[in-house]
């Protein structure tokens, strides 16, 4: 069951919603209306840099390989 994001051609807003059936009515969860549009999305997943860690991390090695944790 994939969750769809969706704008709302009413009031703009953007909202993801659970998809059981194909053709499913999708209604914005702020004002109601059935007309949204539905968007592309990226699967997000951290940046590597050039040493192999990620970018939010300050270091590549694990609390048992370093000492730095």
């Amino acid at each position: 069951m994939p969750i769809f994001e969706y704008v709302c051609e009413e009031c703009a807003r953007r909202f993801e919603k659970l998809v059981l059936r194909k053709g499913e009515t999708v209604c914005c969860p702020s004002c109601g209306s059935g007309r949204s549009s539905l968007q592309f999305s990226v699967i997000a997943s951290p940046a590597k840099t050039d040493s192999g860690a990620s970018a939010d991390s300050g270091c590549a090695c694990t609390p048992a390989s370093c000492g730095c944790h």
